[in-house]
């Protein structure tokens, strides 16, 4: 799923970017309303979170020139503003939802999936080209239900860990590189970033592992990328 990001400070833009792209989502940015739109018109995202104070044009303009191309791709505010006039504007010109400045990580992630499902209701998306559930050890992964087990215990899995799981599970004994990770997990188009992987790493070790501070599934190799290895 494609979400372009209009917004015009950088921390906000690059601490949302971050966020949805650790989540699975494929990001596209705008720094002011023109750009916004360009983006909007060369790549047709499948959602536009779209701040409202923005420069060149203001994101209620650019609302409205979406809405003149597609009456129906999502749209959710950005906004610090909070007085009732500018949010009831902001629905007549289309917009699907509101998110308000200060804003937490939890809010943002559940006003996505909320606003995606009831806006455009499809098909759950393949996670897999080979949905069989694999072993990794003691971890028992099912690709389908985008979850992990370990005994009595479940954990819940985004798309990109469980493909990261699947691409190590692959090419068990073997190192995977960064490059092959970013390319089968993040996409061939996806600008490299090692802080971007090792912290999407850190994270999932956190979730599956007995001690993230010892994995044995997802193991280090220093300067080269990942490996998993059988009975470790």
């Amino acid at each position: 799923m494609k979400i372009l990001i209009a917004e015009d400070d950088l921390n906000i833009r690059m601490g949302l970017s971050d966020l949805l792209d650790n989540e699975g989502y494929t990001c596209l940015e705008a720094e002011n309303g023109e750009a916004a739109l360009s983006v909007y018109i060369k790549h047709q995202p499948d959602l536009v979170l779209l701040d409202i104070m923005m420069p060149i044009m203001d994101g209620y303009t650019v609302c409205r020139k979406i809405r003149q191309l597609n009456e129906t791709v999502p749209v959710i505010f950005i906004t610090a503003k909070s007085e009732e006039i500018d949010q009831v504007l902001g629905l007549e010109l289309g917009a699907d939802d509101y998110i308000k400045k200060p804003f937490g990580t939890r809010e943002v992630i559940a006003r996505i999936k909320a606003v995606a499902r009831r806006c455009r209701p499809t098909p759950q998306p393949k996670v897999s080209q080979d949905a069989e559930t694999f072993w990794m050890n003691d971890l028992h992964v099912l690709p389908a239900q985008l979850q992990a087990q370990r005994d009595a215990m479940t954990f819940e899995l985004s798309l990109r860990d469980l493909k990261i799981l699947q691409l190590l599970h692959r090419e068990k004994g073997k190192v995977v590189d960064r490059d092959m990770l970013f390319n089968e997990c993040w996409g061939r188009d996806y600008l490299p970033s090692s802080r971007t992987l090792d912290q999407h790493i850190s994270k999932l070790r956190k979730v599956i592992e007995l001690d993230a501070k010892a994995p044995k599934l997802i193991q280090t190799v220093h300067g080269i990328g990942y490996r998993f290895n059988e009975h470790e």
